[in-house]
């Protein structure tokens, strides 16, 4: 009867989950060198590998420090990039998760009972501790491969968190400059207002005296409408840059006002901006190496389509410790023990595993393609970025010197209007010019280093 009740205990433990469920590393298995990083990995408080990313030099190479505080302040407080670190937390507990299932799962559980058996007049106490260890023997490394492409998705989020803070501190130096380049136009753009308006009021004093036409007059104060109207608009424009640049540093919109833009002036990069970009820098975008890490997974998962066709073979390890009472319950007299090992052969899967290997081996052609094309669109932006730096740079000297020639002309025109040659209107009309032509050389200059940080995104920083 006590082997009965022992086989009843027993029977009731392995229907329950075991609890405390332990999984156990062995400590004589080497972990490969990723998955210890990956350890080291989860221990890390530091952020300079954050700082390392984003490559601080070239931004300090910009001479401008609240450009360099907003890149800081991006790195610590942009949500997308909070939430970009947390995928990569996220797929290494996955990775982690992977890896248990190559180790033994050990479960033990304990059950005390009061009971009666038939034939028996009193209640008798029995305490069951039963133990269970189950493993599965990857001979033929089939766990080890699904481990290996679940480290595959690790890396891959890594590259994927490295490119998520390439493009925000682009995005921040953007949206920066931009405004720079803005409040620079804003400026030009308030002076031609103020001289549109001088035109105007002369032309209407000229025009009740009888000098001008009202159809002139019309034609000044139309113009000085649009300089209003454009200078409204460049207001509005760097409101919304003003906006985009407070989100992507993890500020309010409301807050906008208490931002320091330093002058246009005062911004000059002093870097220096290559004319060719070597392969080797192209293969460490991390697009790149993405898709390199997903070709290597959708390998392993060809790999692990294959072994499916494999026998499963377990290894289960049983201990039971069963007594009357508490004091002998783990005493060895009291003990059931058991070891078995078994493999299991699907053999009918209704064509399952045949269309899993050829699913994986479709996906694998996919990926392939989507590497190749990676590593093109890789070369045509750093071409792209190349030769947008050396044309808007070509173009911005030469306006340059258009802009020399116009203050030459002006000068030359305000000799004219002392010694009476000229009227005001039209010196100021050439006053006008000169300020139209600061303007374009305003926005060439800021696009040239706008320039810059799209070579620097299309090199992955390495710039």
């Amino acid at each position: 009867m006590k082997k009965v009740l022992t086989i009843t205990l027993l029977m009731s433990m392995m229907t329950m989950t075991f609890t405390p469920v332990l999984a156990v590393e062995n400590t004589n298995t080497a972990q490969p060198k990723q998955f210890k990083s990956m350890v080291k990995k989860s221990k890390k408080v530091s952020d300079d590998y954050k700082y390392a990313y984003v490559n601080m030099d070239f931004w300090n190479s910009f001479n401008d420090a609240n450009l360099s505080a907003y890149i800081d302040k991006a790195i610590k407080n942009n949500y997308d990039l909070k939430n970009a670190t947390l995928a990569v937390e996220e797929y290494y507990q996955n990775t982690r998760l992977q890896f248990a299932n190559e180790l033994p799962q050990v479960g033990a559980g304990f059950s005390p009972s009061y009971v009666k058996l038939p034939g028996q007049s009193s209640w008798d106490w029995a305490f069951a501790t039963p133990a269970i260890a189950n493993y599965e023997a990857d001979i033929f490394l089939k766990n080890r491969d699904k481990t290996k492409s679940a480290k595959k998705l690790y890396e891959g989020s890594q590259y994927d968190e490295r490119a998520a803070y390439i493009a925000i501190a682009s995005s921040v130096g953007t949206a920066y400059l931009n405004i720079v380049r803005l409040d620079k136009l804003i400026q030009l753009q308030k002076e031609i207002v103020d001289l549109r308006q001088e035109i105007y009021d002369l032309m209407l004093a000229r025009n009740r005296e009888g000098i001008t036409s009202t159809a002139d007059t019309v034609i000044a104060n139309k113009a000085l409408v649009q300089g209003q109207t454009d200078l409204i608009e460049l207001e509005k424009q760097r409101e919304f840059l003003l906006h985009q640049l407070a989100v992507l540093t993890g500020e309010s919109p409301e807050n906008v006002n208490e931002f320091k833009i330093s002058a246009y002036e005062n911004v000059n990069y002093t870097g220096n901006i290559p004319s060719e970009i070597s392969s080797d820098v192209i293969v460490q975008r991390p697009d790149y190496l993405k898709a390199e890490a997903m070709v290597e997974k959708a390998g392993i998962d060809v790999r692990v389509a294959r072994k499916e066709f494999l026998p499963t073979i377990n290894i289960t390890g049983l201990a039971l410790f069963n007594a009357a009472n508490f004091g002998s319950a783990w005493s060895t007299s009291s003990m059931l023990g058991a070891l078995a090992a078994g493999a299991m052969l699907p053999i009918f899967t209704g064509g399952r595993r045949i269309a899993n290997l050829k699913l994986k081996k479709v996906q694998y052609d996919e990926i392939l393609n989507r590497y190749l094309k990676t590593n093109l669109t890789a070369i045509q932006e750093v071409n792209d970025a190349l030769v947008a730096v050396k044309k808007d740079t070509e173009k911005m000297e030469q306006t340059k010197k258009q802009s020399e020639l116009e203050k030459t002309d002006f000068m030359y025109n305000r000799d004219k209007y002392n010694q009476g040659t000229i009227s005001k209107l039209d010196l100021i009309q050439y006053k006008e010019n000169l300020l139209t032509i600061d303007k374009l050389v305003a926005q060439q200059q800021i696009e040239c280093m706008v320039d810059y940080i799209s070579l620097y995104k299309a090199v992955g920083s390495k710039i």
